[in-house]
């Protein structure tokens, strides 16, 4: 059974936020995750792309097609 669930660390011990399918003392495998750490600001792929630093023509925009499958002209 693979699932995920949200948990509180009290200092010792996770505790669960909602009942699991699970008999006690049954081995588990967790991987933790700070879910406060994944509620920042969304990522943007405008600021990934614009942190890249590109270089390339000013028309990228214009013709993204063109550069992407070959100029229009040359078919």
């Amino acid at each position: 059974m693979n699932t995920t669930i949200d948990a509180m660390y009290d200092g010792e011990v996770f505790r669960p936020e909602a009942p699991l399918d699970l008999q006690p003392n049954t081995r588990v495998r967790l991987t933790v995750e700070s879910a406060t750490a994944s509620k920042g600001e969304p990522y943007s792929f405008l600021r990934t792309a614009q942190s890249l630093n590109l270089d390339g023509p000013p028309d990228w925009s214009k013709r993204l097609n063109d550069y992407l499958y070959g100029d229009a002209a040359d078919a």
